[in-house]
């Protein structure tokens, strides 16, 4: 059997430029909630409870450029209530643009530890005891938007939370247009995986772009203002990102979650979430010396990270569903 050729060159890093400026959250930090980050606000008319986070990773700044131009501008809820939350401060805090990758977490994932095992546990770190802190405001979610960015070269993209409610509310946004539904991280649990959201509340995690770079603000400015305007939340003359007639995103549904099982996985060239392999059967990394090909045609590759660590997401394989 003929093989591919294959090339064992490391991949290069992207350019690591910040070309949006530093979120200024020193007149925020205190919150109104009692928590440290967190801002609420409850209009008089009853309607949904929508939780806004950023900052899960200290160093995917845009969120916080977000939600800060929110909280100045003073955006309300027309109905129901707003939560912005300012999750992982201590990794923020150590943010620095020359080296800006740096600064993504202290101790672990914040975005691996929401397991509910795992949260009342005695096991301490900055970002468990960080989650615990969170926990009461992400409780009362009935829809969440948690907002971040990309280091590797993708489109933008939602993935979906537990159940098909939370899969429609993407498709039905619409920006951006693809929703990724998927069975999450071997290395743990993501915020939006949270038993909540397993138990009727909707989660989605955006994916805007590539970290610190304007459009990927600009991504975050419209989907949080179309979600607003859809859950009947937005008053009239705020301002927002203006009003787009959309068609309705499309689902893919992940097949496989690839994670290393070695520190030799590589991939035999350059490629693009999003991009799409026609072929089944097309070989695409090695991983160590096991090979790992599509395991249908049309398959969609989601966030594909060329260095990946062993025990960590490689890509995710994905089909589009009608």
């Amino acid at each position: 059997m003929a093989t591919e050729p294959f090339a064992t060159r490391e991949p290069a890093v992207p350019r690591l430029d910040v070309r949006v400026p530093l979120p200024d959250i020193a007149p925020w930090r205190a919150g109104n909630t009692g928590i440290e980050g967190i801002w609420s606000f409850t209009a008089p008319e009853a309607g949904p409870h929508l939780v806004l986070t950023a900052l899960v990773h200290g160093n995917e700044i845009s969120g916080a450029l977000l939600l800060t131009r929110w909280l100045r501008e003073a955006i309300r809820p027309r109905r129901g209530t707003l939560t912005l939350a300012l999750a992982n401060l201590a990794a923020f805090d150590r943010f620095d643009p020359a080296d800006p990758t740096a600064s993504r977490f202290v101790d672990e994932d914040l975005n691996r530890v929401w397991a509910s095992d795992l949260l009342a546990s005695g096991r301490r770190s900055v970002e468990l005891d960080r989650a615990r802190a969170l926990l009461p405001a992400l409780r009362r979610a009935d829809v969440l938007l948690d907002l971040h960015s990309m280091l590797w070269p993708s489109d933008p993209l939602f993935i979906a939370g537990p159940g098909a409610a939370a899969r429609a509310l993407g498709c039905a946004l619409g920006t951006p247009p693809l929703v990724v539904g998927d069975e999450g991280h071997a290395a743990g649990l993501r915020m939006i995986d949270h038993a909540h959201f397993a138990a009727g509340a909707r989660a989605l995690l955006l994916e805007a772009g590539p970290h610190w770079q304007p459009e990927t603000l600009d991504q975050m400015e419209r989907t949080a203002a179309t979600l607003l305007r859809r859950l009947g939340m937005a008053e009239d003359g705020a301002r927002l990102a203006p009003e787009e007639a959309l068609p309705p995103g499309r689902l893919a549904r992940v097949t496989r979650t690839v994670t290393a099982q070695s520190a030799e996985f590589v991939f035999l060239r350059d490629f693009r979430g999003g991009e799409l392999i026609p072929r089944r059967n097309t070989l695409i990394a090695l991983d160590g010396e096991a090979e790992l090909r599509t395991p249908h045609d049309d398959c969609l590759l989601v966030m594909p990270s060329p260095r990946a660590m062993r025990g960590h997401t490689a890509v995710r394989l994905a089909r589009f569903e009608e």
